[in-house]
């Protein structure tokens, strides 16, 4: 279980919602993924959000799978990993962070997604607190962040 926060290439004439029902209805969680087939731009793309998260948040480690291009940021305040397939990028933080860990770890995901978005043409949008990345405010998503992982804690563990 993680705080997800989405990543999307809002198609020409519809919304960001419209985009995501379509992109929903067109997924079947019985059938397989697509393997990962990106455009040129897109790798681009993924080129300089690599080079800008690496050069200003720090060291980040990064893998190719057959459905995602995905990084994952080394050391602290705590690991977040992004997950890139060309027209979706998908950032999630593990729900074990609490208290005042929280806001450093919710900065540094808001940060990744504002560079995603001044890097490519995605549009970041946090549902857990209903929030654009852009100028959504982190310490919202910290409160959220640290209100679930406490609750996780104290009943799931």
């Amino acid at each position: 279980m993680s705080y997800d926060i989405t990543l999307v290439r809002v198609q020409p004439g519809l919304t960001l919602q419209e985009t995501l029902d379509r992109l929903n209805a067109d997924f079947d969680p019985d059938g397989d993924l697509p393997p990962l087939r990106l455009t040129r731009a897109q790798r681009n793309e993924w080129g300089r959000i690599l080079r800008r998260v690496s050069r200003d948040i720090g060291p980040v480690e990064s893998e190719e799978y057959l459905y995602s291009l995905t990084l994952e940021t080394v050391g602290p305040p705590g690991r977040v990993q992004l997950d890139y397939c060309g027209d979706t990028g998908h950032i999630e933080v593990a729900y074990r962070h609490a208290g005042p860990a929280t806001s450093e770890v919710m900065k540094l995901a808001y940060r990744i997604a504002r560079i995603v978005e001044e890097e490519s043409s995605l549009t970041g949008h946090d549902f857990e607190v209903d929030q654009p990345t852009r100028t959504g405010d982190p310490a919202i998503a910290a409160a959220r962040l640290s209100s679930v992982s406490e609750w996780t804690q104290h009943h799931l563990s």
